[in-house]
């Protein structure tokens, strides 16, 4: 039992500490809309369309699906590199691809690592669930991946610029809409309208 329970305390310490602290912006995603909003101060300042995983939602070991719950940003690569950059092992190679690039799937461009925040995505950090680019953005809007959530080499350029090490991730089957904090579901709607990304 000691196990269980020393990682419940870990978790709920870093849950508090992570309150408490300002690391920018919150993320939503929905796997139900295959979207992903930016949320700073109740207000929507970006919104993309995403890929989850196409073996479904879960974190077990080997399953290949999308964890869900709440996570945060754990680690940051890819600074500085061209959009289409590959990334294997964490690791540019060199080579850079063009969207929709044929017979090519590998991360490209950026890496934004997750490691979860609850018990039900606790194996996130350790099956390498990212926010990645990919070059196959012809499928973006539909669940495609291998768990982690893939986006627009562009996209995922632009938001790693607007995330920092410990900035929130909530992943959800809900719509984005409904996974606003009651309190912002006001200035959501009308940013959302306003930006031109009411669903």
């Amino acid at each position: 039992m000691k196990g269980p329970i020393t990682f419940l305390i870990a978790l709920a310490a870093l849950t508090a500490f992570c309150s408490a602290t300002d690391f920018g912006p919150d993320i939503y995603i929905s796997a139900r809309d295959q979207k992903l909003a930016v949320v700073n101060h109740g207000a929507v300042i970006a919104k993309y369309p995403i890929s989850t995983s196409k073996f479904g939602l879960g974190d077990s070991q080997g399953s290949y699906k999308t964890p869900l719950g709440t996570l945060w940003v754990c680690n940051k690569i890819g600074d500085g590199l061209p959009l289409g950059a590959v990334i294997r092992h964490r690791s540019a190679t060199g080579e850079v691809l063009a969207p929709n690039a044929p017979g090519r799937d590998p991360i490209v461009t950026r890496v934004i690592w997750l490691r979860g925040l609850e018990p039900q995505n606790r194996n996130a950090y350790g099956r390498c669930i990212y926010i990645h680019g990919t070059p196959e953005e012809r499928n973006l809007g539909k669940p495609a991946s291998f768990g982690c959530i893939r986006m627009r080499s562009k996209d995922v350029a632009d938001l790693y610029k607007l995330v920092q090490v410990g900035t929130h991730i909530t992943i959800s089957e809900k719509s984005l809409s409904s996974m606003m904090p009651s309190e912002h579901r006001g200035s959501w709607l009308a940013a959302s309208f306003a930006s031109g990304y009411a669903d």
